[in-house]
C-alpha cells in the first residue's frame, strides 16, 4: 500500500489524469489524498472533478480537502441562487471576485447559463470536503491552520500545537528547487508541495506533484494542459 498526496490541480485534467494512471499508477489499495483546489485557472473544472468522482465512485480511497477556490465556488453559487435566475444588475460582487482568481474557466467547463444551475451532485460533493485530515505523523491541511495570525501565507507555525507532526499542504506555489530543500530538510516542520501547475511560463514551475507519504517518493508531471 502507498498513500500518496497531490497538492492543487486547478482544473488541469490531462496533467492530473497523467500523474495518477502513468506516473504514481494509482492501485486500489493505495489511498490518495488531494489538497484542494482542484478547480479554477485550468482548462477544465468538471473533468477534474468528475474524474475524482469516478475515482470514488469505483473503490479507490481518496480524500479530497477543501481549498479556498471550492470555498469560493460555493459562495458564488449560494450568492447566484440567492439572486434568481436574472439579477438586475448583471454578474454579482461575488461572482466578478471569483473571476479575478480563475473562476470563469470553471464557470465555462460546466456549461451552464448561470451558476445557480450547477447540477447538486457538484454542490454536494463541494460542500462534504473537510478542510484537514491526519497521516501517522503528518497534518494534511490545504493552506494551513490557524496560529493566531490572519494571513495564512505567511503564518508562523506554532512547533508545541503540532504535537510532533509536520504539515502538508499547498495553496502557495513555491519553486521546484525549495519543494526539494523541504523533503531533504529533516527540521522542517512543513512541506510545501504546490509548484503552481497553471504558471507553465515560469521557471522553476508548471509542475503537478506526488509525494508517497512512507518513502517521500517525489513524481513531477510537467503540465500537459497548456
Amino acid at each position: 500500500m502507498k498513500t500518496w498526496v497531490i497538492p492543487d490541480i486547478h482544473g488541469c485534467l490531462q496533467t492530473f489524469k497523467y500523474l495518477v494512471e502513468k506516473m504514481i499508477k494509482l492501485e486500489r489499495e493505495d489511498a490518495l489524498y488531494i489538497l484542494g483546489d482542484v478547480i479554477d485557472r485550468g482548462p477544465d473544472s468538471k473533468g477534474v472533478i468528475d474524474y475524482i468522482i469516478g475515482l470514488e465512485e469505483a473503490g479507490y480511497m481518496v480524500t479530497t480537502l477543501r481549498g479556498n477556490h471550492e470555498d469560493y465556488m460555493i459562495k458564488v453559487i449560494e450568492d447566484e441562487s440567492r439572486k434568481g435566475m436574472f439579477p438586475l444588475f448583471g454578474k454579482g460582487k461575488v461572482l466578478k471576485e471569483w473571476y479575478k482568481f480563475g473562476g470563469e474557466e470553471t464557470f465555462k467547463s460546466f456549461n451552464v447559463p448561470n451558476m445557480s444551475q450547477i447540477p447538486e451532485i457538484y454542490v454536494n460533493w463541494l460542500k462534504s470536503l473537510p478542510y484537514y485530515c491526519t497521516y501517522g505523523n503528518y497534518l494534511i491541511v490545504h493552506a494551513g491552520f490557524n496560529f493566531k495570525k490572519d494571513n495564512i501565507r505567511e503564518y508562523e507555525i506554532d512547533p508545541a500545537k503540532l504535537e510532533g507532526k509536520k504539515i502538508i499542504h499547498g495553496h502557495v506555489p513555491v519553486d521546484i528547487e525549495f519543494l526539494y530543500t523541504c523533503l531533504n530538510s529533516p527540521n522542517f516542520n512543513f512541506i510545501a508541495l504546490d509548484n503552481g501547475v497553471y504558471m507553465s511560463n515560469r521557471p522553476g514551475y508548471g509542475n503537478l506533484t506526488a509525494l508517497e507519504l512512507n518513502s517521500l517518493d517525489l513524481k513531477v508531471q510537467p503540465n500537459l494542459d497548456f
